[in-house]
């Protein structure tokens, strides 16, 4: 498959590029500075390009089969993560491309809680992450919005560090997954695994979902 990764150089987006080569897909990686591609995988393309640009977006999504972004945005700058994925989802319309959202758990809902949603659990996120969770929260309320995209959504468990790759993982939709010890976690090596799962055999289509260990 045709697979493009928006964000490559970053801790998600290098996992995804790993993974989506190591599988014999054709990847391209697109980064702001050339300069943070130097540690990709041998054979991947390298192109650079701006998430939030609408014509950028729709350059870089014809001809591919998937679109993966895994952008977020510096710390201050919080509310930029929404308009670059209303700009990544307007530029892929026409495309023929697939868009894969690498998210944030901030929408998840807490089990036995009710109904709040991470974002807002001061037990599950810190004062310092609270603006990027809610940041989140509106992310993929603009996925929502897109009826014209085939889009799904990635949250990630409430602990999402760079790790093994084991190759398992537990699947769900819009509640935060917790394991018995009461752990809501996965390496973001397992995460590309997932994603990539879901490229190669689509289950969520204009839906999001979740993993976990």
């Amino acid at each position: 498959m045709q697979i493009t990764v928006i964000g490559a150089a970053g801790m998600v987006g290098s996992r995804v590029v790993a993974e989506a080569a190591a599988r014999g897909h054709e990847v391209t990686a697109v980064v702001r500075d050339e300069a943070r591609a130097a540690d990709l995988p041998e054979g991947v393309r390298v192109r650079t390009g701006d998430a939030s640009d609408v014509a950028e977006v729709t350059r870089l999504g014809t001809g591919q089969d998937v679109v993966v972004a895994a952008t977020r945005p510096p710390a201050g700058r919080e509310d930029e993560l929404v308009t670059t994925t209303k700009a990544l989802l307007a530029g892929i319309v026409g495309t023929g491309a697939r868009l894969l959202v690498v998210g944030g758990a901030g929408s998840l809902t807490v089990p036995g809680s009710g109904g709040r949603l991470e974002a807002e659990d001061p037990d599950l996120v810190g004062p310092e992450y609270r603006a990027i969770a809610r940041a989140g929260v509106h992310q993929l309320a603009a996925c929502r919005a897109a009826a014209d995209v085939d889009w799904a959504y990635l949250s990630p468990p409430a602990e999402l560090r760079p790790g093994t790759r084991t190759g398992r993982y537990r699947r769900g939709g819009d509640e935060l997954l917790i394991d018995a010890a009461g752990r809501s976690a996965i390496s973001v090596e397992d995460l590309a695994v997932a994603l990539l799962d879901e490229v190669e055999a689509p289950v969520h289509r204009r839906a999001r979902f979740t993993v976990a260990y």
